[in-house]
């Protein structure tokens, strides 16, 4: 039976592998939706995953299989912790983003760890896991997945812009809501900090202090994936065999790679968002003070950083979201965002065995 009002947990892991989000979210509709967070965690990685999440590119499937397991079970084990310590006894179910391991919509292939069938039965809760497949399947590209959340609970903004380890952005256009991945952000700049021993570059300090480089900056932004139309998306492999590569080739210091590359984050979402529009920014990348002064320089437009929990917190909640729509039997995947050939209510549901408190 439907209902007016559902506490969900959602979880969200993205490519900067800040660590995991874990919210409870409590979601009303009248004649709008509507959200409460009641609690929110970013729980960091232990080394150990932080190695082999990073490297999962590289791994055969028989190895990815083993690595899926692994870690639906260390999902299973943070949410159960989770519901521990803040006494949740009232979750009507858990959804989940899982972590992406491949994701080549070109090539009909995307693949999220995590998401096993085992996840319900350790937890005791249901579970709605794996939003990309079937989208995939339906010729569309897995990705962004965020902008129906977008749309209905954040339709006061033009654009909702997140700032993760990539950018994205979502609005409406003819009537129709648009998203698509602008480039890479934290997937490059972290990786560039941690070449000086930074886990990230805090508030664009190193970046501030390099010199931009004219060449290096219009061969980034001669990238073929900027020239193509929307729909499209983009994954940790294009970063690896295009972007690092390229940036390498010019043997610069790391201070000013990593001026450069913000220089052209700051380009491309310029060149997606139109002047003195209204823009909702969230993601990590929003706590960059030198990103949004450049952000902000080339867009034109009055971008708002709201509150921290919303900042950090707003995918996984829109996780949340998705879940419930496709509980409902709701369209949660918007073909005008995706290019698949259908709108249509995506993500596996698990029922576990037996239920526990």
């Amino acid at each position: 039976m439907l209902k007016d009002c559902y506490k969900v947990l959602g979880l969200m892991s993205g490519t900067s592998l800040d660590g995991l989000d874990i919210i409870e979210v409590e979601f009303w509709h009248d004649e709008n939706w509507h959200f409460s967070i009641h609690n929110a965690e970013t729980i960091p990685y232990p080394q150990k995953w932080i190695d082999i999440l990073q490297d999962l590119t590289s791994r055969d499937m028989d190895s990815l299989h083993e690595i899926d397991t692994a870690y639906t079970r260390y999902l299973a084990d943070q949410i159960n912790l989770f519901r521990n310590r803040n006494l949740l006894n009232d979750v009507d179910f858990v959804s989940s983003h899982g972590h992406t391991a491949l994701h080549q919509p070109q090539n009909n292939l995307t693949y999220q760890i995590g998401n096993l069938p085992e996840i319900a039965d350790l937890t005791g809760l249901t579970v709605i896991c794996d939003f990309r497949t079937q989208d995939v399947a339906l010729k569309g590209q897995g990705a962004p997945l965020v902008p129906v959340g977008d749309h209905l609970l954040f339709g006061d903004y033009d654009y909702c812009l997140n700032l993760g380890g990539f950018s994205n952005v979502s609005f409406m256009h003819k009537a129709k809501r648009i998203a698509f991945d602008i480039s890479p952000v934290n997937t490059v700049l972290n990786h560039y900090a941690q070449k000086i021993g930074l886990q990230y570059d805090k508030g664009g300090k190193r970046s501030a202090e390099g010199k931009l480089h004219h060449g290096l900056l219009a061969s980034l932004n001669d990238l073929n994936y900027y020239q193509k139309p929307w729909p499209k998306s983009l994954g940790i492999e294009w970063v690896n065999t295009s972007v690092i590569p390229l940036i390498d080739s010019y043997n610069l210091e790391t201070a000013d790679a990593l001026r450069t590359f913000v220089e052209h984050i700051a380009v491309q979402i310029g060149n997606a968002i139109d002047s003195q529009s209204k823009v909702l920014v969230t993601g990590g990348g929003a706590y960059n003070s030198f990103l949004m002064e450049r952000c902000r320089l080339y867009s034109k437009a009055d971008m708002k950083v709201p509150e921290p929990e919303l900042v950090e917190y707003k995918e996984a909640l829109i996780f949340g979201f998705l879940g419930l729509l496709r509980i409902r039997g709701e369209v949660n995947c918007l073909s005008s965002v995706t290019g698949a050939v259908k709108d249509h209510s995506s993500g596996e549901v698990y029922l576990p065995k037996i239920a526990f408190p």
